[in-house]
């Protein structure tokens, strides 16, 4: 073979290697932020959450502090906030469905417990004329609702991850670099019923 093709052939393989590199590149690049994204989604999911978490220490003082409320139902509602505080799901956690579903079902568990002692206040004129607890309960409501635009987003942005690191040839890099899908949060169960309402 004369120069010229040996120079030829050179030329196409440094291209090649050139084209592979970049694809490799901005491939592993995309799943990076990609990634952080869905990270960054988490924190606002926590973030929330422990805002929830901050007003149920002062809800509860309320509570106690104007009616003599059933004890059992502020018990459960701390109860079930320390064992929202023991769960900790990390960015690296994401990917095992499990650790997300325990996190779900301890911040269920709360709203639950959130849910009884809310009810069981309208059984206490004194209570709902209080100022203090009705702005608790406004912040609540507020954050219930911050919780489930989160939860939202972090299931779109886990998406657009997943569906990434499924497709070619970013699939390929995926597995090369060890990216996993993520979990996401499901519905609760049982919230594909309509409630029975009966008079």
């Amino acid at each position: 073979m004369n120069k010229i093709g040996l120079l030829g052939c050179g030329a196409v393989v440094l291209v090649v290697a050139a084209i592979f590199f970049f694809v490799l590149v901005g491939g592993y690049n995309s799943l990076v932020s990609s990634d952080e994204a869905v990270k960054s989604a988490w924190s606002q999911v926590e973030n929330v959450y422990q805002r929830r978490a901050d007003l149920i220490p002062n809800l509860v003082a309320t509570v106690k502090g104007v009616a003599n409320f059933e004890k059992e139902t502020y018990t459960a509602v701390t109860e079930a906030r320390a064992k929202v505080g023991s769960i900790k799901v990390t960015p690296e956690m994401l990917s095992d469905p499990s650790a997300i579903a325990r996190f779900q079902q301890a911040q269920g568990e709360l709203s639950s417990a959130l849910s009884r002692l809310l009810v069981v206040s309208e059984n206490y004129p004194e209570l709902k004329a209080n100022q203090n607890f009705l702005d608790l309960q406004s912040q609540l409501e507020g954050t219930e609702n911050r919780i489930s635009v989160e939860r939202r987003n972090f299931n779109q942005t886990a998406q657009a991850y997943n569906t990434m690191i499924r497709r070619f040839p970013r699939n390929i890099i995926a597995s090369l670099f060890g990216f996993k899908e993520k979990a996401y949060f499901a519905a609760a169960e049982g919230s594909d019923k309509a409630p029975e309402v009966k008079f």
